[in-house]
């Protein structure tokens, strides 16, 4: 069954982050995710406070921000960088702030996937 987006926001990554708050330091940044769809919404993911957090809604100021469909994004949670990749040069995932970040986002995945 394909992994809720909801679902990965609102529990998978805060349980990691919870559980393992070092694993957070590998990636040291604050993302902010868009997610359109009946299975989206906003998060803010921050690994650079102390706990990280990951919680609903814009806050603080993203060094990068992420913007996909609720089903491509699904598709990016299930598949890994590899289908991060596809989505992004397709043009269905967006990427605005750090690009370098973004490439760091297989190890959030990866986290909690």
């Amino acid at each position: 069954m394909p992994t809720s987006v909801k679902a990965f926001f609102d529990q998978k990554v805060p349980s990691v982050l919870a559980t393992s708050p070092d694993k957070a330091k590998d990636v040291a940044a604050v993302y902010l995710f868009k997610i359109s769809g009946p299975d989206g919404g906003t998060w803010t993911v921050d690994l650079l406070s102390n706990p990280p957090t990951c919680v609903p809604g814009e806050k603080g100021a993203p060094q990068c921000t992420i913007e996909a469909s609720d089903a491509d994004f699904r598709g990016m949670i299930d598949g890994g960088m590899q289908a991060a990749m596809s989505l992004f040069f397709s043009g269905k995932l967006k990427v605005t702030g750090d690009p370098v970040l973004a490439t760091k986002l297989s190890k959030l995945l990866q986290m909690a996937g």
